[in-house]
């Protein structure tokens, strides 16, 4: 069984290690999996700089970024599309890829002084030997949150995005603020419910860019729906089994929503 591990280290790939290749938002697939080797040629000139990422099946991964023009017959599949649609992705790996490679790009300068930065010789983290920062991946929480009233849960469509699922109310943690606080305002903002008994469930890095998504229960406290417009376009309440379509269970918002349904069925709350 292949097994993915995150690592890091300073040095270059070699042609026996393993290449992770995007371009833009995409990532560029051959006949043979989502990782390409050193001697593949997608690197005809030399593999580009490129970040460590771990080992896969006890071989090294690096991810690089290519020009569109580079790709040549290789399939270039959007991000999104690998996490939400395709099976056989493998998300974990895809996901630290992308917010590594978005950390690198972003931090190729000091953001204090402006001078350019190195690899922290211990750690992955970009260094400023001017100033003796290090810069690390960064990390935006974000609270995902199903909420159930009696045996019905609320799903809801988002006004931004074009697929048509039915999903969560979520948003990011502002500073100062509790990942409980975060929950009560962003469902107070979305669609003017008050919720109580909020209860952790589970958490999943999503990568557009860096979002750590946690994922809350909660249950109807009062108020009716009143829809932030510029969020939402739509939301009701759903019995189990009778929603409209919903993300998959590859995300954290169908974990939360197959896990409430369970919940609702069984007549019961999680511990």
């Amino acid at each position: 069984m292949t097994q993915w591990i995150p690592g890091w280290t300073t040095r270059r790939p070699e042609k026996s290690d393993l290449i992770l290749a995007l371009s833009g938002s995409d990532v560029i697939k051959s006949d043979s999996g989502w990782l390409h080797s050193g001697d593949s040629n997608l690197f005809r000139e030399g593999v580009p700089e490129s970040v460590s990422l771990g080992s896969y099946d006890g071989r090294d991964v690096f991810v690089t970024e290519l020009p569109g023009l580079a790709v040549d017959d290789h399939e270039a599949i959007p991000l999104r599309d690998a996490l939400l649609m395709l099976s056989d992705a493998p998300a974990d790996m895809l996901s630290t890829g992308f917010q590594v490679w978005q950390w690198w790009r972003d931090h190729r300068y000091c953001g204090r002084c402006g001078e350019q930065t190195g690899f922290h010789p211990r750690e992955r983290a970009k260094w400023c030997e001017p100033c003796g920062i290090p810069w690390y991946p960064r990390l935006a929480p974000c609270v995902i949150v199903v909420i159930r009233r009696d045996d019905r849960l609320l799903l809801a469509r988002s006004s931004r995005v074009k697929r048509h699922f039915y999903s969560l109310i979520a948003g990011f943690v502002e500073p100062g603020e509790s990942l409980e606080g975060a929950v009560h305002r962003e469902v107070k903002e979305e669609t003017g419910l008050a919720v109580t008994n909020i209860r952790y469930h589970a958490s999943q890095p999503w990568p557009f860019p860096h979002q750590l998504m946690v994922g809350f229960f909660a249950d109807y406290a009062g108020g009716e729906l009143v829809l932030q417009e510029d969020e939402l376009s739509d939301a009701d309440w759903f019995l189990p089994g009778d929603t409209p379509p919903v993300p998959p269970e590859t995300t954290i918002s169908g974990r939360l929503i197959r896990a409430m349904e369970n919940e609702i069925s069984r007549g019961g709350i999680p511990v």
